[in-house]
């Protein structure tokens, strides 16, 4: 018999997350049916979606939802053996039982020596919400001008040095100093702390006086309502998140779009990386190539201990982490 902790929506959030708002359950697991396995979990994933997402599909009581990267630990189905690792979509805890139909084998290629966190990061959703995002929504073209904000996040860091691979010059924003140092040291051409800037339109101005040909957005709100006044004719506009709304207890007003959309006939759309499931191995493969090969690379903020899993979140939410935020048990 195995005893799982498995962290628990306690309370709905109320505008920015509080450690009290959740509770460490300890649950108790059956014993493997014919065609289960046991999994433990070795990196969960922190991302800004749980927080938009909470909202939206959970209920006080239930699991926190995540990603994990998980070893399995026994088997009772013969297309999983004892020892390999997988990518689970089982939220935050220690330890679950599974048919096998919800994971994802860890590429049979994947380098010893490369974290295996890196599934839950560049070479995971992040990385393909990044791959595809710029290659189906955006639509980048070599020779363009591509802006991305939260620059040093898991998916915007991902974004810049695909850009760059696509021939484009890449212009990001960050929230410290060091973060906008990071950018640099990976190959945005402009960068810029967009908390010490005095006006954010004349730093996007400055960063690329023609303006933009292609918008990654992860932030949402002001931020938005700026850069879409700066984009070329024809833009595209790709919406990946919104974490300047996500803890507001109050909706903020505007921003209002339609007069830049008209006048300089841009596209924006919104999406979610799951739309191209079909097509994941192909994302995967390319970015484990390019990874290896070093053309991208790869940052993690690495929080150790199950326990600390809504510390981190905190944190990530206040922009604490560089690159992908990552727990291990």
């Amino acid at each position: 018999m195995v005893t799982a902790k498995a962290w628990v929506l306690k309370k709905q959030f109320e505008g920015f997350p509080k450690i009290s708002d959740f509770d460490l359950k300890k649950i108790e697991l059956p014993n493997l049916k014919d065609g289960e396995l046991l999994l433990e979990s070795v990196f969960l994933s922190i991302d800004p979606y749980m927080r938009a997402y909470s909202k939206r599909d959970m209920k006080e009581g239930d699991i926190m939802i995540g990603t994990q990267v998980a070893r399995i630990v026994e088997s009772k189905n013969p297309a999983f053996t004892v020892g390999a690792f997988v990518v689970a979509d089982s939220g935050w805890r220690t330890h679950f039982i599974s048919d096998g139909k919800d994971l994802q084998l860890l590429p049979s290629n994947w380098p010893d020596s490369l974290p295996r966190s890196l599934a839950l990061g560049t070479i995971g959703m992040p990385g393909l919400t990044a791959y595809f995002g710029l290659l189906e929504v955006c639509k980048m073209k070599p020779g363009e001008t591509v802006l991305v904000n939260a620059a040093a996040g898991a998916v915007g860091s991902v974004v810049g040095q695909l850009a760059k691979i696509g021939g484009c010059k890449v212009v990001g924003c960050a929230g410290s100093d060091d973060k906008v140092a990071y950018l640099k040291k990976i190959g945005f051409d402009e960068a810029f702390n967009y908390k010490t800037v005095t006006s954010l339109d004349e730093a996007l101005r400055k960063a690329s006086p023609d303006g933009y040909d292609c918008f990654f957005d992860n932030v949402g709100g002001e931020f938005a309502n700026i850069a879409i006044n700066q984009m070329k004719k024809y833009g595209r506009i790709a919406i990946c998140g919104a974490i300047s709304l996500y803890n507001d207890s109050v909706p903020q007003k505007g921003p209002y779009m339609q007069v830049p959309m008209i006048f300089q006939e841009l596209r924006m759309e919104g999406f979610i990386v799951s739309r191209w499931d079909n097509r994941r191995e192909e994302g995967i493969k390319a970015l484990l190539k390019w990874v290896m090969e070093g053309k991208v690379k790869c940052h993690e903020h690495i929080t150790e201990g199950f326990e600390n899993m809504p510390k981190a979140f905190i944190g990530m939410l206040k922009g604490e982490n560089l690159g992908k935020a990552v727990v291990k048990v």
